[in-house]
C-alpha cells in the first residue's frame, strides 16, 4: 500500500482510465470539481512495482465537531474478487482517518449486489451497510440500468430498443426537434430547464455555477446537449464518457412541447457518441427499485427501460465507522438541522 505525493497521481489516472472497473467519480478531473473537498490517492503494487489497484479518497469536512468524512466514489478501482489488493489498501483507512481527524469512512463500489463473496468480505473487514439507502437515499443510486455496447454498432444498438422507444425517437426527429452540442453557453437554459423538472418531480437541483464548473473540471469527458423546438431550448443533457463506459448524469426537460419527445432524441444522440467513443457501457444511472406500490418516479423507470439495458442493483453503500461517539452525534446533529430546514 502507499499513499501518493499530490504530485505524483499521473500513474493512478493511467490506470484508473484503462481499468475495467475504473469510474470518473475515482479521477483527477472530478476531484477539481469538488474543489471544497480534499484528496488522497492510495494504490497497491505487486511486487514488480506495478499498480493493481487504487483509490481516490474524498475528504469532506463536516460543518459541526471539526471532523471529516472519508469518501471513495463508485470505488476503489480493483477487481471485486481481488481481496488481497483490496485488503491492502483498506490499510490507509487509519493513516488517513487519524491525518484528517475522520469519523467515517464511506464508500459505493459499482458491485452487483448478487456478489455475495465481495459483501461477506466488505462484512469481515468491518463495513456496515446502512438500512436506508434504497432508491435514491444513499449517496449514490443503488439501482441502475446498463445497456452493453461492447461490439455493437448504432443499428444494432438502435434495433434492440422498445418498439416504443425507437418510435418516440423518430417522433421527435419528424417534430422537429433539434439536438446541439453546446458549451458553457447554454448552461443557463439548461439550469432553469433543471430548475422546472425538479420542481415538476420534487428534487432538489444544482445551480448553474455547479454545471458550469462540471464542464471545464471534466474538459472533453464531459458534454452538453441541449434540444431545441422552432429555436428554443426545451431539454437538454449532461454525460460524461471515461475509460470504456459512457454516465448520462443530469437532463431536464420543460414543461412545454413534452409531446415533442426531446429527451428520447437526447438519449439516442448521447448513446451514439458512447458507440462513436468505444463506450463498452453505458450506464443510465439512477432509477428506483422497480415498479410497485412504494415506487417513486415511476415515469423515469418507464423511460429508462425502454432502451432495453439491464436493470441492475448494486450492493448499495459501505461504511467503516472510524468514532462510533461522533458518529452519532453528527448523524443526530444533521437530522435535526435537516428538519429545521424543511420546516422554514
Amino acid at each position: 500500500m502507499e499513499i501518493l505525493d499530490a504530485n505524483a497521481v499521473g500513474e493512478f489516472e493511467t490506470f484508473n482510465s484503462e481499468h475495467p472497473c475504473g469510474h470518473f467519480m475515482q479521477s483527477a478531473q472530478w476531484a477539481q470539481l469538488k474543489r471544497e473537498w480534499g484528496r488522497e490517492v492510495v494504490v497497491s503494487r505487486n511486487a514488480e512495482g506495478k499498480i493493481v489497484g487504487g483509490m481516490s479518497v474524498l475528504v469532506r469536512k463536516m460543518p459541526l465537531f471539526g471532523r471529516t468524512m472519508l469518501y471513495i466514489g463508485r470505488g476503489p478501482v480493483a477487481a471485486p474478487d481481488d481481496f488481497a489488493t483490496l485488503e491492502d489498501l483498506f490499510k490507509s483507512i487509519p493513516v488517513l482517518a487519524k491525518k484528517h481527524k475522520a469519523y467515517i469512512f464511506k464508500m459505493d463500489p459499482p458491485v452487483p449486489k448478487s456478489n455475495e463473496a465481495f459483501i461477506d468480505f466488505m462484512v469481515a473487514q468491518g463495513f456496515r451497510q446502512p438500512s436506508d439507502d434504497a432508491h435514491f437515499k444513499g449517496v449514490q443510486s443503488r439501482f441502475v440500468f446498463l445497456l452493453n455496447l461492447a461490439g455493437k454498432t448504432e443499428e444494432e444498438v438502435f434495433a434492440s430498443f422498445h418498439p416504443k422507444t425507437r418510435y418516440n425517437i423518430r417522433l421527435a426527429q419528424k417534430r422537429g426537434v433539434e439536438v446541439k452540442l453546446c458549451g458553457p453557453e447554454a448552461c443557463e437554459d439548461f439550469a432553469r430547464i433543471m430548475h422546472t423538472t425538479g420542481a415538476r418531480d420534487g428534487f432538489i437541483v444544482r445551480p448553474q455555477a455547479y454545471f458550469e464548473r462540471m464542464l471545464g473540471a471534466m474538459g472533453e469527458h464531459a458534454r452538453l446537449y441541449m434540444a431545441y423546438f422552432e429555436g428554443e431550448p426545451i431539454a437538454g443533457a449532461l454525460p460524461i464518457q471515461y475509460g470504456d463506459k459512457t454516465w448520462y448524469l443530469y437532463g431536464a426537460s420543460d414543461n412545454a412541447h413534452r409531446n415533442c419527445m426531446p429527451n428520447y432524441l437526447l438519449q439516442w444522440e448521447m448513446i451514439r457518441w458512447a458507440v462513436e467513443g468505444g463506450s463498452r457501457l453505458y450506464d443510465f444511472r439512477g432509477v428506483s427499485g422497480g415498479l410497485n406500490e412504494s415506487d417513486i418516479l415511476p415515469g423515469l423507470y418507464k423511460f429508462k427501460k425502454g432502451f432495453n439495458g439491464d436493470f441492475t442493483e448494486f450492493a448499495g453503500e459501505f461504511n467503516l465507522v472510524i468514532s462510533p461517539f461522533f458518529e452519532q452525534l453528527i448523524h443526530t446533529a444533521l437530522r435535526v438541522r435537516s428538519g429545521l430546514m424543511r420546516k422554514g
